[in-house]
């Protein structure tokens, strides 16, 4: 009989592709991987680990097995989403990433409406980037992910997610106060042509964006400065040293001598949350996105009509979005 803990640590090990990875990903420690890795093999009697440089590779029999774990976990989880539907209860715990500005603008009303509502509830909140929060959504180290696209790049999802929108967040340009432009109603991005730019790190989802979006109306971005966070960015603003996207959400409140202006192309992001089909019908899934999608009315983004679709059994490039159950 095959040990299912141990079969999740070869899955752990495959998805992540190294001992230390695994570890992490599983909250143990390495030498508690290598140990349930060495009884599995003296389970199955073959090798399913060979030494790769200082670290280790799958055998034939490992990358074998490895296949069969990831579908008999995907079907652990599925029963025990059943169970835990059929019992009715939101209870157990619950891994939710977001991207920064959504961890600061939507978790602290979302996890205390959970913590008053749902007393049974154990979350696990930390930053990450999308791409990151997708990632461990798809790999099983994550619940839930809150992600973004924008209202002109959409965001690449694989197949067995599923997405709800928690709202639009509309997004204006942040300029020094002193700025010749500072003082208008709205602006056109081919007005800030000759300015610095202070964007997101070199191939985040959010830099990527800005890049295509000003080459697309004409401009050749002048990048100067690089910041993951926003409100490190909007700082730099208010030093002088150039203009940036500032979405509303998270954005207050603004550092003194920071301005922000409308852009006259209307720029917004989409921000929804994601997580596994297999574990639709959890309680606890349907209830975090229910605080969440109460935290963004609060926050006052509204989704739009032109926002990416959103209601029940629609699917699109593999993806079913749907609405939170009540």
């Amino acid at each position: 009989m095959l040990n299912l803990e141990r079969l999740r640590t070869l899955d752990a090990l495959a998805r992540h592709g190294s001992v230390s990875g695994a570890a992490e990903g599983l909250h143990i420690t390495t030498s508690a991987v290598s140990q349930q890795m060495a009884k599995l093999e003296r389970e199955v009697g073959q090798r399913l680990l060979a030494k790769h440089g200082r670290g280790v590779r799958l055998t034939d029999a490992g990358r074998l097995l490895a296949e069969h774990a990831a579908r008999i976990l995907s079907q652990v989880e599925l029963a025990q989403a059943h169970l835990e539907a059929q019992r009715g209860q939101v209870a157990g715990e619950l891994r939710i990433s977001a991207f920064p500005t959504a961890a600061r603008g939507l978790f602290p009303a979302a996890l205390a409406d959970l913590r008053e509502r749902h007393p049974a509830l154990r979350v696990r909140s930390r930053e990450m980037e999308p791409e990151n929060g997708i990632r461990g959504v798809v790999r099983g180290d994550l619940d839930l992910a809150v992600v973004l696209d924008w209202y002109n790049k959409p965001m690449p999802l694989p197949d067995g997610l599923v997405k709800a929108l928690l709202l639009d967040d509309p997004a204006d340009v942040a300029l020094p106060a002193f700025h010749p432009l500072a003082g208008r109603d709205e602006i056109d991005l081919a007005e800030l042509a000759e300015d610095e730019w202070i964007t997101w790190g070199e191939g985040e989802f959010c830099h990527e964006w800005l890049m295509f979006t000003l080459r697309s109306k004409g401009v050749e971005p002048i990048v100067a400065h690089r910041a993951a966070e926003s409100h490190t960015q909007l700082n730099l603003v208010a030093a002088g040293l150039g203009v940036c996207v500032a979405p509303l959400l998270g954005r207050d409140p603004l550092p003194g001598g920071v301005v922000t202006v409308p852009l006259r192309q209307r720029v917004r992001r989409h921000v929804f949350v994601v997580w596994r089909a297999d574990a639709d019908r959890r309680p606890s899934i349907r209830a975090a996105v229910r605080a969440l999608r109460a935290a963004g009315e609060r926050v006052g983004g509204a989704p739009t009509g032109d926002a990416p679709e959103s209601g029940p059994g629609v699917r699109r490039e593999g993806v079913r979005t749907a609405a939170p159950a009540s």
